[in-house]
């Protein structure tokens, strides 16, 4: 699905950064090929349909999606990450958006980009509930059992048996060849 990346830039009261931008929200089945319109313009805050992006749903992902979907608030991540304007970009580009809490949480192990989580628009919701209820298959929980190993084996003397000693490998080294 084509989702427009809406990016707000901010005023705010900081000694050393007079701006700050974050996504705001998105824009289901938005236009392909939007870079950066203009949506709203106030003194101390400005809307951008920064770029359309596409949404992918995967199958193998619908245990991801179950788990949002089972938060009561689902939920939409959408990152953004610096850009060049040296480049003639704009000071942040969209870089990522996606349905599952378990990607969004891998790409926050990096501080390069900021991921926030929205509102899932209704239209999107509807998409995705029937994405799962056509693929979800519950996979039944199997507890693995440990191994049968007599853990108190006492094994003295015994070092790595690929190795040849022709004495004890945990005695302690010897000063010869020091001076």
């Amino acid at each position: 699905m084509p989702v427009g990346i809406i990016v707000q830039k901010r005023r705010i009261n900081h000694p050393w950064q007079e701006w700050t931008w974050e996504p705001v929200g998105v824009l289901p089945w938005a236009e392909e090929g939007v870079r950066w319109r203009l949506l709203t313009e106030e003194p101390d805050r400005i809307r951008y349909h920064a770029a359309t992006m596409t949404v992918h749903l995967y199958r193998s992902d619908t245990e991801a999606y179950v788990a949002n979907l089972d938060t009561g608030a689902p939920a939409i991540y959408v990152g953004i990450s610096e850009g060049d304007p040296a480049a003639g970009e704009w000071e942040f580009e969209p870089s990522f958006v996606s349905l599952s809490p378990y990607e969004a949480q891998d790409r926050t192990d990096s501080a390069e980009e900021l991921i926030e989580r929205l509102e899932v628009p209704p239209a999107m919701l509807e998409w995705l509930e029937a994405f799962v209820a056509k693929h979800h298959e519950e996979e039944a929980f199997v507890k693995r059992r440990r191994d049968r190993i007599d853990v108190e084996q006492v094994e003295d003397g015994k070092g790595d048996p690929r190795i040849r000693q022709t004495s004890d490998v945990y005695r302690a080294p010897t000063g010869r060849g020091r001076r």
